[in-house]
């Protein structure tokens, strides 16, 4: 039975029809799949264009609108052939990202691949800013059938302010152990999580506004601290995997240069926390380089 590596590359450049899930619409191996409007539309369809991240998922600004996620899809499409996955490219949104942030939206994975009768043993939740090094091991083979997750890198100011926050207004109090944290552009779940992340979805919708509000008063991210806390404090069985397996931070351990030096370091690339970025040209730089280190020329 294959695993799932499922992505996100929500496309702006036309206006999306949401999906309920239980008529999901969304890619595999580029098959794409219209199934109907779901129960948001109507909402969806007064809020415009403007319910739509601008002008790619995560609401990013890629330069000369040429987006780096093609480099990402691409090599992981290329590392499953030879590790028995298979990627699923979600390409709408369920809903406008005012009722649910599109992190949050890719936890109905399960749902969505049962709805389109798609078999698995387990499933990769990766962020679309990622590249796989073609002979990256076989991390499936590592969970022993746990949730799973890499250790977050980069400023731990951030995530400790982050899950303080989140504690204190959002969790009554509950903590974690810091040294725990995971980075949750890199989780690996199986059937057995299914009710847990049903779980998470119904305490998003509970706790909306809350967690909008520690968000927009603090800074402190969304769906990454709530996932975290939400896994210890329903404790839940849990594997962490060491870092090559999801390198973040990479410019803050000083291995982003034009040797590629970060490529000797580990396997699986994450390239956020580059400073100076605020147009992301960096992000397409550095991706659509390690790709064709790799790869070779990606042809459209």
């Amino acid at each position: 039975m294959k695993n799932i590596i499922f992505m996100q590359d929500i496309d702006v450049k036309r206006k999306k029809q949401a999906f309920n899930t239980k008529n999901i619409g969304f890619t595999e191996d580029g098959k794409k799949h219209d199934l109907g409007k779901g129960a948001h539309q109507e909402t969806y369809d007064k809020l415009g264009d403007s319910a739509v991240p601008l002008p790619q998922i995560h609401g990013r600004r890629w330069p000369d609108g040429i987006s780096p996620y093609k480099y990402s899809i691409e090599s992981w499409k290329k590392w499953a052939k030879n590790n028995n996955s298979e990627v699923v490219v979600m390409e709408d949104l369920l809903c406008p990202t005012t009722d649910m942030g599109i992190a949050w939206q890719r936890h109905y994975a399960i749902e969505m691949l049962e709805n389109e009768g798609i078999d698995y043993d387990q499933i990769l939740i990766v962020d679309s800013d990622t590249i796989v090094h073609p002979d990256c091991p076989n991390f499936f083979e590592l969970t022993e059938g746990k949730y799973a997750g890499v250790h977050q890198e980069g400023s731990m100011d951030w995530c400790g302010r982050s899950l303080e926050h989140f504690s204190r207004f959002v969790f009554d109090g509950f903590m974690m152990p810091y040294h725990l944290y995971i980075n949750t552009g890199f989780q690996i779940f199986n059937k057995s999580h299914k009710q847990f992340q049903l779980d998470f979805l119904d305490f998003h919708n509970q706790n909306k506004e809350m967690i909008d509000w520690v968000q927009e008063k603090f800074g402190v991210g969304s769906e990454q601290s709530p996932l975290n806390l939400f896994i210890h404090k329903n404790n839940v069985d849990f594997k962490l995997l060491p870092y090559e397996f999801n390198m973040t931070a990479l410019y803050q351990k000083e291995i982003l240069d034009e040797e590629l030096t970060f490529t000797k370091c580990g396997w699986i690339y994450q390239y956020s926390q580059i400073p100076d970025n605020w147009d992301n040209k960096k992000t397409l730089y550095w991706m659509k380089k390690t790709y064709e280190h790799f790869y070779g020329e990606l042809i459209d």
